[in-house]
């Protein structure tokens, strides 16, 4: 006996073609009409934090995950909220991740407790500057290494990829520096920071496919180095003010770094779009 996928309703996965029926910003239920049996589902992670150090500059937070699939319906829906950052000394809170059905994505990796970038994740949540594999069975990507989920800048711009990584914040706190900015990809790493008593200058979040990085502060003195917030998939990443961080964009952005006891920049919450 054979059974055709065109013709039995059992197989129908786009009765209305493949079209953004809904989209989430929070956790929460989801109504799927009753002769829908499949839906497609874009799953981003939330952002992780920037670090924050009491001498020198943090390293900024690593993108949330992106993950996508057919999936059964499932009433509830799972949005990763970023990671928040704090002024205290420190890694960065990790993102949260997203879930819809079987389709997940990680939460972005913190920033080091360090000038270390976070790693921007893969299906599941990275901690540190190494990635997780992604949905795809694409590898883990080290520090300073292109990947779909990518390494955190350690010394170094973040890693590239789907998911970038936050770029390294600078440890020297005297003479003029400028810190790393976050990798490009689809979702963005944040900026690293850079606490001086000369001229600092924080690293730009990293700039997306759609949208850009915010920019790092800069001027003379330790009151000034936050990196910016790195892009998200749906909305900018923030500048970074004064010493503190900027905030990741929106769908999954990781926050800038923050120097000299500042406050990090907060991760981006995630998003999830399903389509049927």
């Amino acid at each position: 006996m054979t059974t055709s996928i065109y013709n039995n309703s059992s197989f129908s996965d786009s009765p209305y073609g493949l079209k953004l029926q809904q989209t989430f910003t929070t956790s929460g239920s989801v109504t799927i009409p009753s002769n829908i049996l499949r839906v497609y589902a874009v799953v981003i992670g939330g952002g992780g934090a920037g670090s924050t150090q009491t001498t020198g500059g943090g390293g900024g937070g690593g993108a949330g995950g992106y993950s996508a699939g057919w999936t059964f319906i499932s009433n509830t829906v799972t949005v990763g909220a970023g990671g928040t950052g704090t002024s205290t000394a420190a890694a960065g809170a990790n993102g949260n991740s997203s879930l819809y059905g079987m389709v997940f994505a990680g939460g972005g990796s913190g920033g080091l407790n360090s000038t270390v970038g976070g790693a921007g994740a893969g299906a599941t949540t990275p901690t540190g500057s190494t990635s997780t594999v992604s949905y795809t069975g694409a590898s883990t990507a080290g520090a300073n290494t292109v990947g779909y989920g990518a390494g955190g800048g350690s010394g170094a711009i973040g890693g590239a990829g789907i998911s970038s990584g936050g770029g390294a914040g600078v440890a020297t706190a005297t003479g003029t520096q400028t810190a790393f900015a976050g990798g490009r990809g689809l979702i963005c790493g944040g900026g690293g920071a850079a606490g001086t008593a000369g001229v600092g200058t924080g690293g730009a979040g990293g700039t997306g496919d759609f949208y850009a990085g915010g920019t790092g502060s800069t001027g003379t003195g330790t009151t000034f180095g936050g990196g910016g917030g790195g892009a998200g998939y749906t909305g900018a990443g923030a500048n970074g003010s004064a010493n503190n961080g900027g905030n990741g964009g929106s769908g999954g952005g990781g926050g800038g770094g923050a120097s000299t006891n500042g406050t990090a920049g907060n991760g981006g919450n995630g998003v999830v779009y399903l389509y049927y």
